[in-house]
């Protein structure tokens, strides 16, 4: 998708769809939805005063034109009720947008920046949200189809069209913003929706090889012999029943060198995950592609962080491996030594997540990290207890959940926070080492979470982010196909440029 900011009346664009939009509840429109209206003779306020047009939030109403104005088509969004109008609102109405202009095969449309009127968001926010609805719900899922003749085609050009000339810098800051962000959303969406026969760890650590050189920042692979002399049994024990070696995706961005400060984001790279011994159900074991999803966010943060240029430290780790049941794999009752020298107790070789991320938190502190992010499809817990609406999260720090949250609000992707109560350390003492890696099914979430927790010292600011509810969707949703959704690129993204305006 072509994506322009242009200064000219809206009525007088060659295109074949303007976008407008309309609160839900107003009877007579205003600004440029007013402005069409009057060029259209009256046919919004008509539709509305019939019923046809009531404004609520991802509707969508597409007027011809007859050649009153230039534009062939007018779509008419609704923003739903103005006291809950929010910048994820604006992402909603520019994807449904995008979504109806692709049913009747638009190429080329234009459309007003959404909330930088009534709305009351900066001109710069609201264009960066306009353009993140748009590319995500322009995002294509058919890359294995092969007969394409009935599948929707991606909208072509797309152009923000402001009257007012001493906005167009600011939109035009927020659309390069939003651009980045998406595009590295749908990386990571790609990544997670390709089949695991592709998507393998050798495969998805030369795409953060690639992105490194394209987008600027340092990558670099440990193989399996180095990961070997580290001592990250942990992480080489859920490799084992796999003949895909496991990699461990090192990648450094300097934006502040004079800073001290470095962000640390390590990602769960299960490229495919059977459960290994302890083998999961048949059904549903498809998506367990889906497992890297962790990985995949850390490897499209970094991609979005860099292109962004922002000023601020960040370490990228991404623990690449595969659970598969075989002659070699681990066992339930195994005990490891990990990296940090703790041991082990293997209770579930479908807890495996926590085992490679154990390894790679534990690695990552002695790279002079200031804070560290771990993410996660981790537990079916987190689901059951948030469905499929926030991710989950717990923290040791109080200063870096609350930037966690201003980052969630950003991005529009919701986290939620979970106790952790001194009580649930005591559900993963082991009999027979230092830890054991489930606590049984209470609270599964956040034992989960405080197993990668004990491999954090010193107090250093953890955040544990499980995305197990929110990484796949099983239905259309506004900005979003079936499948994949890039969730946590954006949250991540938007750490690093809170930490940058803080450094």
């Amino acid at each position: 998708m072509d994506i322009q900011v242009l200064s000219k009346d809206i009525t007088k664009i060659t295109v074949d769809a303007l976008v407008v939009n309309l609160f839900e509840g107003i009877k007579k429109p205003s600004g440029a939805t007013g402005a069409v209206d009057k060029a259209l003779h009256g046919v919004i306020s008509d539709l509305i005063e019939s019923g046809e047009i009531e404004g609520k939030i991802k509707e969508t109403t597409i007027i011809h034109t007859k050649e009153m104005i230039e534009p062939k088509r007018i779509i008419v969004v609704g923003l739903g009720k103005e006291e809950d109008f929010s910048l994820e609102r604006i992402r909603q109405a520019a994807a449904s947008s995008i979504k109806a202009a692709k049913k009747v095969k638009i190429k080329k449309m234009a459309s007003i920046v959404h909330g930088i009127g009534t709305g009351g968001f900066d001109s710069s926010s609201a264009s960066r949200c306009v353009v993140e609805g748009a590319l995500l719900a322009d995002y294509l899922t058919h890359d294995y189809k092969t007969d394409r003749k009935d599948l929707q085609q991606p909208i072509e050009e797309f152009w923000l069209v402001e009257q007012s000339e001493d906005k167009i810098e600011s939109i035009t800051t927020g659309v390069e913003k939003g651009k980045v962000l998406a595009q590295a959303a749908n990386i990571a969406r790609k990544a997670v929706n390709a089949p695991s026969n592709a998507m393998t760890p050798s495969h998805l650590a030369d795409i953060s090889s690639s992105l490194a050189n394209e987008s600027g920042f340092s990558c670099e692979i440990l193989q399996q012999k180095e990961l070997e002399e580290l001592g990250m049994n942990a992480f080489l024990g859920v490799a084992k029943g796999s003949k895909e070696e496991p990699k461990l995706v090192i990648m450094k961005y300097e934006g502040n060198p004079e800073s001290k400060e470095k962000t640390c984001l390590v990602g769960k790279g299960m490229t495919f995950d059977s459960g290994g011994i302890s083998l999961k159900t048949a059904e549903g074991m498809e998506t367990m592609k889906d497992d890297m999803g962790g990985a995949a966010a850390v490897i499209g943060a970094m991609s979005a962080i860099a292109k962004l240029k922002l000023k601020t430290n960040v370490l990228g780790i991404a623990a690449l491996a595969e659970n598969m049941p075989s002659g070699t794999a681990q066992k339930p009752g195994d005990i490891v030594h990990s990296f940090q020298g703790k041991t082990i107790e293997i209770m579930n070789t479908d807890a495996e997540g926590r085992l490679i991320l154990a390894d790679a938190v534990a690695y990552a502190q002695t790279l002079g990290i200031t804070r560290i992010i771990d993410v996660a499809t981790l537990t079916g817990s987190v689901v059951v207890a948030l469905g499929h609406e926030a991710s989950g999260y717990i923290s040791n720090n109080d200063d870096f959940a609350e930037a966690l949250d201003k980052a969630s609000y950003d991005s529009g992707e919701r986290c939620w926070r979970l106790p952790i109560y001194s009580e649930y350390k005591e559900y993963l003492k082991s009999d027979f080492a230092d830890i054991k890696n489930i606590g049984g099914r209470p609270a599964g979430a956040i034992t989960g979470g405080l197993f990668i927790g004990s491999f954090v010292e010193n107090d250093l600011p953890w955040i544990h982010l499980d995305i197990a509810g929110t990484v796949w969707s099983t239905k259309e949703l506004p900005y979003y196909a079936k499948g994949a959704t890039g969730v946590g690129v954006r949250t991540l993204t938007h750490l690093a440029e809170y930490y940058s305006a803080q450094e």
